[in-house]
């Protein structure tokens, strides 16, 4: 059994006991949470397609970590003397997967 939920304006597959790294929110760890924008459910081979979300379906979810990933760009002019390095971290929330409801 397996879900398509939205999140931030991308998709996820979400299926019992795995892990998904979705947008920043306001949590902490080990809270619970539930993901409403169900697109999909799969269920013994039968698909649930919403028009265009499932009314009812939600994902149950628990925080596990805060990961950040430091994306770094460098701009460089040659025979100009012009460095210029930029750092970006993007902050994400790790969850599990607990329960589909649908």
């Amino acid at each position: 059994m397996y879900a398509i939920i939205e999140d931030g304006s991308r998709q996820y597959r979400a299926e019992e006991g795995k892990t998904l790294v979705i947008d920043h929110r306001e949590c902490e760890k080990g809270q619970t949470l539930e993901l409403q924008s169900v697109l999909l459910i799969e269920k013994d081979g039968t698909a649930t397609i919403g028009q265009p979300k499932l009314v009812g379906a939600k994902v149950v979810v628990e925080v596990v970590d805060f990961p950040t990933i430091k994306v770094q760009s460098q701009l460089f002019r040659r025979r100009k003397n012009s460095k210029r390095l930029r750092g970006h971290t993007q902050p994400y929330v790790r969850v599990k997967v607990k329960q589909i409801v649908g």
